[in-house]
């Protein structure tokens, strides 16, 4: 005997809630893997292929992967955020409870992927690019550190952020009936962190700084860095949400379970 459409529909209804952490694992993982990946190519052609920019064998191993990075990464970003904007929920009044309530755990379990991609990039390559550049000085604003923290790991980590708040505010109706400005904080302060790169390297270009962290040429690294405290805020807002919207799921005869 065929199912009907409604009895699908009422099984969903009474079956029991569980938090899907798959896309979160994956996202992880795929992290990893890139992360993972540039630093072991790093490794392998930074010192052989990398020294010099006007090297031939710079622009085949480096400037290549630089613009690879670039093409991809506006591809994605235009894809995923168009994506996003072009499949909103346009009925976000008549949304249940409980598909609210697995948006939402999607969306706070994608933020993990997020503050990760940032992490990685504000730690690792961060660290390693003063570390490079002390140890073999800059010639140009394209050198193997620089192409992997600059035109990869933010690139990152921006286009998650901003695809995470196109999601919220298409998909959710707490995020969508008002602009957070938690969410706007954590997504656009470590944008800027990009254009900062731009100021950065004309002024290493033009005054040839050491390279250290307190030098006044990288506070706006720091301050836009630091940005991603009001994570903190979103995350109290979130906690807020879901103590007024489990209430609901229950009086929908759904049994949550983790």
């Amino acid at each position: 005997m065929a199912v009907t459409h409604e009895e699908v529909r009422q099984a969903k209804a009474i079956a029991p809630f569980k938090f899907n952490l798959k896309p979160m694992i994956m996202g992880l993982i795929v992290l990893i893997m890139i992360f993972g990946g540039a630093r072991w190519y790093q490794q392998w052609a930074a010192w052989d292929y990398g020294l010099d920019a006007t090297d031939p064998m710079f622009d085949k191993y480096w400037m290549r992967v630089f613009w690879g990075e670039i093409i991809v990464e506006v591809t994605l970003f235009f894809s995923f955020v168009g994506y996003l904007w072009m499949t909103r929920d346009k009925h976000l009044n008549n949304l249940k409870p409980r598909e609210e309530l697995r948006r939402l755990m999607l969306w706070v379990s994608m933020l993990v992927v997020y503050a990760f991609a940032f992490y990685f990039a504000g730690s690792f390559y961060a660290e390693q690019d003063a570390t490079w550049h002390q140890t073999v000085v800059r010639d140009t604003s394209f050198t193997p550190s620089h192409i992997f923290l600059f035109y990869m790991s933010m690139p990152v980590f921006i286009i998650l952020g901003f695809s995470l708040f196109f999601y919220a505010i298409t998909r959710l109706p707490f995020f969508a009936r008002k602009i957070s400005i938690a969410l706007v904080l954590v997504v656009c302060g470590p944008f800027m962190l990009l254009p900062t790169v731009g100021y950065n390297e004309w002024g290493h270009a033009f005054w040839l700084m050491e390279e250290y962290f307190t030098v006044p040429l990288h506070w706006g690294f720091v301050f836009f860095g630091w940005t991603i405290i009001a994570l903190s805020g979103v995350l109290i807002q979130v906690m807020k949400y879901m103590v007024e919207l489990l209430p609901k799921v229950i009086n929908e005869k759904g049994e949550l379970t983790s």
